[in-house]
């Protein structure tokens, strides 16, 4: 309950610095210097396209570190009730690892897209580099976040998976039933995976256009 307190803490917090900044400029007669195009324009795309693929693998880490941290935690207390869950509740691991190869591929693709090109007037090329550096942006969220949401979806059934895998001593096939649930939360980051990809399919930089 602390670390909810303290996460949301933070973001009421980094709301209301961005409320009162706002305010400031608008009231203080410098409202004109409070430009969300000058901030997108004013950034290289480069900026966002490295952002992007540092937060598909970073995020996509940290969902498949708290699955596991979920998971592991139950298989081990259960497995000291009923040693025999230990083995086949490791497939509760493999899918919450699963989650941060995803991001991995995906930093990958991002990475092979990132290009040199020179600031030129042509604004063609201009335009192509900067949707490059939003789509890539954009699709390394979409690939963090929803393996973030995948990790934590995977590792807290996986937990529920081994709990009851160990209490069921009368031999119903829990294990196998809560699998199927396991199976098609895994897909969670799969589904983020491909949009993502569909994401950046048209995004390349470089000077060509």
């Amino acid at each position: 309950m602390a670390v909810y307190n303290v996460v949301y803490g933070l973001i009421s917090t980094t709301i209301s610095i961005f409320i009162l900044i706002g305010l400031y400029y608008m009231l203080s007669g410098y409202g004109g210097n409070f430009d969300i195009g000058w901030l997108l324009a004013g950034i290289s795309p480069y900026f966002y396209a490295c952002v992007g693929i540092s937060m598909a693998i970073a995020l996509s880490v940290v969902g498949a570190a708290w699955g596991i941290l979920c998971a592991g935690a139950s298989i081990l207390g259960g497995g000291v009730k009923a040693p025999r869950i230990k083995t086949k509740n490791l497939i509760s691991i493999i899918f919450c690892e699963a989650v941060a190869i995803y991001g991995i591929i995906m930093a990958i693709v991002m990475g092979n897209k990132l290009a040199p090109y020179t600031l030129v007037d042509d604004l063609d090329i201009v335009q192509k580099n900067y949707f490059a550096g939003y789509a890539m942006f954009g699709a390394g969220l979409t690939v963090g976040l929803g393996n973030l949401a995948c990790g934590v979806c995977v590792g807290i059934v996986g937990s529920g998976a081994a709990l009851a895998d160990a209490g069921d001593t009368q031999k119903k096939g829990l294990f196998v039933k809560i699998l199927i649930v396991e199976i098609f939360a895994s897909a969670i980051g799969l589904f983020g995976l491909i949009v993502a990809i569909l994401q950046v399919s048209k995004a390349n930089m470089g000077d060509k256009v």
